[in-house]
This record gives structure tokens, sequence and C-alpha cells, in this order.
């Protein structure tokens, strides 16, 4: 039995007589159409949305824009590539009604659009909200990094350029050694000024590393990258890369990203606050719970978040330098709020001595009396310091210890937090290869993100809604705002 063969190339093919009829209606690219034209480009901030009276014309910011959401939605992000497809693509050709920038427009459209995109970014979120994707009761909170535009090789941290710089140092002076030998011994021209020339280039070396030394001096930074300025060197994985922080707000519903930032902070630590507060305006409600690992663990922020009815979970990590040794933790001491005292392992009451303010916080201190802790059989358990051991309690710190309760009486919130949040970033780094960024600085870096970012989202909802179910939302939009 014969092969399915296929057509002759040289057969006449009768084509469909539009581009339309190859679009059917469940195509995601109807959605796309629909959702720009009804957005108001000119209040986002996109230039040249009314066409010049003089000049050559320009194209329109929307076409440019849809061109960006079918790429970014289909892993084409490159504005090489989106050209090539617009000659090539059935779904560009119909999207674009046939248009075909060049890659110098493409890509000049996304570096001064950063806020316009975020705006888009923010519309169709608020789209979400309309069309009551949004469980608004859970939201967990992460952090991941996002290879930036700038190689480990020029990056530069304090202690880097040290060893640099020492380096350069012993090798001029065995070059110099070396010379010293040679003029002993007459040696021919050619190897001494071979020499010299080594020796040139070290010393060009030594004082560009030096001047780089003291820039981050005189900018009071730790570390300085030279393509891309804002990123910074972080630990990623069992590696350390040149990234940027990315945060995310989860909604547990449908896995939707509620709310995003772009950071170059190398710690998760303060951003707690920062993204449950973004999620519960987005979200438009006034309780909500919020997940993080102990990344974000924080009192500062677990207040403010209680102070604006969010619930946190977020588990302590073991920070004591007790612990390690051997010794009580703090947690080994309970606290006694009807008597303000702490009870130590060994039954004894520690009683408040002093205020003083450690770090910006209001912090209670809590004492024994030193010939007590002296006699006590488990001292040796317990503490080195001669005047024995001393609690210190933040002003707030019941807010702690309830969230301790909390997530004790809920570890299934832990888990719940790692199926909810980490789904967001597999799939924009490994299904959508968009773990690494095209732009060079924190400003445009925010603009792809929110195009990675809606990118994420439309994907969810075409599969959770479909395109027709979708464009009925705009429609419904459209008709209330009217």
């Amino acid at each position: 039995m014969p092969h399915i063969q296929g057509r002759d190339r040289h057969s006449e093919v009768q084509f469909p007589p539009t581009l339309d009829d190859y679009i059917d209606a469940e195509n995601p690219v109807r959605f796309i159409d629909a959702f720009v034209d009804q957005l108001d480009l000119a209040a986002l901030g996109f230039v040249r949305v009314a066409a010049a009276v003089e000049g050559r014309p320009g194209y329109h910011p929307g076409d440019l824009l849809k061109l960006y959401l079918y790429g970014y939605l289909n892993r084409i992000r490159s504005s090489r590539g989106l050209e090539r497809e617009t000659h090539r693509n059935v779904e560009l050709m119909w999207l674009l009604k046939q248009l075909r920038p060049d890659h110098k427009t493409i890509a000049d459209f996304r570096k001064v659009h950063s806020d316009a995109l975020r705006g888009v970014c923010r519309q169709f979120t608020q789209l979400c909200k309309e069309l009551e994707l949004f469980g608004g009761e859970l939201v967990a909170i992460d952090g991941s990094k996002f290879l930036a535009v700038n190689s480990r090789r020029r990056n530069f941290t304090v202690d880097k350029l040290q060893k640099i710089l020492k380096e350069v140092d012993e090798q001029i002076e065995g070059y110099l050694s070396e010379l010293e030998q040679q003029d002993a011994a007459v040696p021919a021209l050619e190897q001494s000024e071979r020499l010299q020339r080594k020796l040139e280039r070290l010393h060009e070396r030594k004082a560009k590393h030096e001047a780089l030394q003291a820039q981050m001096t005189e900018l009071g930074q730790t570390q300085l990258s030279l393509t891309d300025a804002d990123s910074r060197r972080m630990v990623d994985g069992p590696h350390a890369s040149i990234c940027y922080n990315v945060q995310t707000a989860v909604d547990a519903k449908h896995k939707l990203i509620v709310a995003h930032e772009v950071t170059n902070e190398v710690s998760d630590q303060l951003w707690l606050a920062a993204m449950a507060l973004q999620a519960q305006e987005v979200m438009d409600v006034e309780e909500i719970e919020a997940v993080a690992d102990r990344g974000y663990y924080d009192s500062q922020n677990v207040k403010q978040c209680v102070d604006a009815g969010i619930t946190p979970y977020v588990s302590k990590p073991p920070t004591s330098k007790n612990g390690p040794l051997g010794r009580f933790t703090k947690e080994a001491f309970t606290y006694d709020g009807e008597l303000d005292v702490y009870r130590c392992p060994a039954g004894e009451r520690l009683t408040f001595r002093f205020e003083a303010t450690q770090k910006g916080r209001m912090m209670r201190n809590y004492e024994l009396p030193s010939r007590v802790c002296r006699n006590c059989e488990l001292k040796m358990q317990c503490t080195d310091a001669a005047r024995g051991r001393r609690i210190r309690r933040w002003e707030d710190e019941s807010l702690l210890e309830e969230m301790r309760d909390r997530v004790k009486a809920n570890p299934q919130r832990m888990k719940q937090r790692r199926e909810i949040v980490e789904h967001p970033f597999g799939t924009l780094k490994c299904g959508m290869n968009q773990g690494y960024f095209l732009c060079r600085g924190l400003t445009k870096v925010r603009g792809e993100m929110s195009l990675s970012i809606l990118s994420y989202n439309l994907k969810r909802v075409f599969n959770i809604l479909g395109t027709e179910a979708m464009i009925a939302g705009l429609t419904v939009k459209k008709t209330v705002k009217e």
C-alpha cells in the first residue's frame, strides 16, 4: 500500500476568497484585535495615536501593539522574528491587515512605551476582574530571577575588583622581575619589547579596573554592571547570574497573575506588603489572605498587611545564632501576656527591664538576675553571656506569634502556595521561553515584563473561557461604559 501522497506543486489551488476565511471564530487573534481596538491608547500614553499632519505617515500604535501581543503569546519576541512573521504568517496578515513594519520600527515601539505597556496589562487584569475570574480570597506571592542582557564577565563586585587588581599587580611584578633578569643577561631586543607591551596592557587593565572601583565608591554601590547598569548579580538556583528580580501575586482561583513588579533588589524580604496591597487594590476586596515563603519574613511588612486587612502566612526562617550551637532559641521561651514576662526552659521568669530602638523598631528587653543564670543547671544550653540570657520583644510581636500559630495550624497553606505561584513562573520560563529579557534598563524591562505577564494571563483565560466568550465580555464592558 502506498504512502499518503501530497498534491502536485504546479496544480491550481482554490484558496478561500478572503483572509478572514482562514481565521476561525476561536482563533486568539480575534480577541487581540477586539481588545486593542477598544483601548484608549492616548490615555494609556501611546504616542502618535493621532496621525501627524505633515511628514511621512507612520504606523498606528494599535497595530504594533497587536503585533507584540501576538508575538509574546506565540514565543516570538525579537523584532527581527516578528518582522519575518509579518511576511509569512497568515494570522498576522489578518491581524495587521497585511502591514509589514520593519524590525527597527518594531523594536523602537517597545523601547519607548514601557509605561503604556504596563497600562495595557492593567487593563486586561481589570477585564479579568469584571469577568469574575479572580477568587479574591487567597493570593500567593513569590519572586523569581529573570536573566538580564549582561554577562557575568561584565559585572563587578567589590570583592571581584579587589581580586582582579591583586592578580594584575602580581603579574606586573612577575614581568618586571623577568625584565630585570633579561637586562642582566643582555637579552634580545624583540624579547624585551614583547615584555614591555605586556606590561603596558597590564597597566591599562589596572587603570580600567581602578576606575570602575572609584565609580562604584562614588555611587555608593556594592556592584556594577557595564552592559545593563540596572541589573544585579543574584543567586539563581545553584549559580549566580546577572538578573532582575520579578515579583508576582497570583490569585488562587485560576492562577492568574493579579499584580507584578520588577526590581533589582537581590532579596524578596521587603516585598510582601507591597505585592499584597497591590493585589488587594486590583481585586477591590477589604480582606484577603496572602501566603509567601520564608524569604518574605519581615516584621514591618507583616504589620502593614495586618493593618490593611490582609492575613499573612509566612514561615519564620531559622536566623538564631543559638540554634546551630545547640542552645535554646527564642522559641523555647514562653511569653505570658498577662504578667508581661518570659518563662525560660528552667521555669524562671525573665522580667521587663528597659525599652530601646533597634533598626527602627521599639524593642522591649527582658532579663533574669545574673545570679539566677549563673547558678542554673541549663546555662551551658542557654547562653555564654556573663550577664545571663536576654530576650528582646518587638512591641507588636503578638502579630508574629499569631502568624506563627496560623502557619502551624494550616500547613496545607504552604503547600498550596507552591501550587499557585510557582506554576506561572514555570510556564513563563519553560513553556513560553520568556525567562530572560531583551531590553536594558529597569524602566524598559518593566514594560517588557508587562507583555510577558499579559501573554501568560491571555493564555490562561483563552483556556478557561475561549475566544468568543472573551470577546463577548469586551462587548458587555463597552455597553456598560456607554
